[in-house]
């Protein structure tokens, strides 16, 4: 099986995603062994990564990513104990 170009960046892009998460859950782990709460950490979490997308994109896009998770949210996509059909 061939894969074109984009199936290639599709890939590269999925294992930079897979990457990014293992090094927030650890980071998280670390954070909540200092004893600092959940909700401190999150807000410090989301405060530098919108400060670092508004810096590299621009509001536009910052705000774009930002209205596509509070969807998210709503739909109840982070929603762990959420059943799939």
């Amino acid at each position: 099986m061939e894969h074109t170009a984009g199936d290639i960046d599709a890939l590269v892009r999925e294992e930079k995603r897979l990457t990014a998460i293992e090094s927030h859950n650890e980071a998280w782990a670390e954070g909540l062994s200092a004893g600092i709460e959940p909700e401190i950490i999150a807000e410090a979490a989301l405060a530098t990564a919108f400060a670092e997308l508004l810096r590299n994109t621009g509001e536009t896009t910052t705000l774009a990513l930002l209205d596509r998770i509070r969807d998210q949210v709503i739909a109840g996509d982070f929603d762990e104990d959420r059943s799939f059909h």
